[in-house]
């Protein structure tokens, strides 16, 4: 295996090691965005149209 070769073959498998941590991450981010998804759910207003319309007068 010469230089050129053995360059390429280390670029590879940073790369693919890069991709793997990145994909990890993102499904770790996903994972929080959903329960923080929930958690605002279960915070909301216990009435069903509470907040969702104002009166205002001039």
């Amino acid at each position: 295996m010469n230089a050129v070769q053995l360059k390429q073959a280390v670029t590879i498998s940073l790369t693919k090691q890069v991709q793997e941590t990145a994909q990890a991450q993102a499904s770790i981010m996903l994972e929080g965005f959903a329960k923080t998804q929930q958690n605002v759910q279960a915070a909301q207003a216990s009435h069903p149209t509470s907040g969702k319309v104002l009166d205002i007068k001039a």
